[in-house]
């Protein structure tokens, strides 16, 4: 097999922190031990990928290290009963492009447990769209449905909402029947966000203010991938009974919350992972996803790149100009 670009992150010996990722070309061998090999024909950029690329935190635990936590593409090569040459799969998370070689690469190498086959009527790049921040928006969602949030309870809110995991989530709440309102810092997605079904768009520095320990009742729901202040002022205007799923600390990773809300109000606050999910719950959310999410919003919230746009495109997330979903097309 000829050599092929792979985006690659190393560490200076004895250097506390990656490099900047580079292109540079490998061999299959350069990969990772794995019981399955895939051509990767569609990867996506989310704000971990970022941080990755850009040596911002460190996310890379392992050196060299490929990047890229999301990937569809084709068997090429199997020792499983389970995946056999030429089917369709799937990976979201389970530590690629952390700790495993990952999707920045014409190939990867992985352990058929952490594989999903791609589920009938999604194209690769389909999925890629979707990716880790479409799923775990699924994921969010279904929490609150677990807690028993109906649309008959008034409005849910999105935080975050230009981002990845807000457009999926918008999308979906809308077509199910909610009253959403999405929080923004970019009030020029205004009519990106209602095209996605957006009811309401709100300033996200309403959220930002001294937290009360309990505030005028607005949201029976909400889907946060912010933390820190605006989860904390979020939860203290939840009403009665209410929930809210949280998945994301883009604005940190501190709570600067009371107990009142759940000790008062019974507010739930549930905690929504991603990376380590279960395959049947994986399955269940794309099942989810294939019902609730209109294809065609998923289509208005993403942009198409190629293999050489990574680098740059890592670096945009960063700087807070990517609006919903990239694809990058091998």
């Amino acid at each position: 097999m000829d050599t092929f670009k792979a985006i690659w992150i190393t560490r200076d010996e004895g250097a506390k922190h990656a490099n900047p990722a580079v292109v540079q070309e490998i061999g299959i061998d350069d990969l990772m031990p794995g019981d399955v090999t895939v051509k990767v024909t569609h990867t996506t950029v989310n704000y971990k990928d970022g941080l990755a690329m850009t040596a911002s935190a460190p996310i890379a635990r392992a050196f060299p290290m490929i990047p890229g936590v999301d990937f569809a593409g084709t068997v090429v090569a199997s020792d499983r009963d389970d995946f056999a040459v030429g089917d369709e799969v799937i990976l979201n998370g389970f530590g690629v492009g952390e700790g495993h070689m990952g999707a920045y690469a014409a190939y990867a190498r992985v352990s058929g447990d952490w594989l999903i086959h791609r589920p009938a009527g999604l194209t690769g790049a389909q999925a890629m769209a979707i990716g880790t921040a479409g799923y775990t928006a699924m994921l969010c969602v279904m929490a609150l449905d677990r807690a028993g949030v109906k649309p008959d309870d008034g409005p849910v809110l999105v935080t975050g909402a230009a981002g990845g995991v807000g457009s999926v989530a918008i999308a979906v709440l809308a077509k199910r029947g909610y009253h959403v309102v999405a929080s923004t810092g970019r009030p020029e997605e205004e009519d990106y966000l209602k095209g996605l079904g957006a009811a309401e768009i709100i300033d996200r520095n309403d959220f930002n203010g001294d937290v009360r320990p309990l505030s005028k009742e607005r949201w029976a729901g909400a889907v946060d991938a912010v933390g820190s202040k605006t989860l904390a002022n979020v939860l203290s205007q939840v009403k009665y009974g209410g929930a809210v799923a949280a998945c994301g600390l883009a604005q940190g990773g501190d709570l600067p919350s009371f107990v009142h809300p759940f000790i008062l109000r019974a507010v739930q606050l549930i905690g929504v992972e991603s990376v380590m999910t279960p395959i049947p719950v994986r399955k269940a959310a794309y099942d989810q996803l294939a019902k609730d999410l209109d294809m065609a919003k998923l289509d208005a919230m993403t942009t198409h790149i190629g293999f050489d746009d990574l680098l740059d495109a890592g670096r945009q997330i960063m700087d807070g100009k990517v609006r919903g979903r990239l694809v990058a097309t091998f």
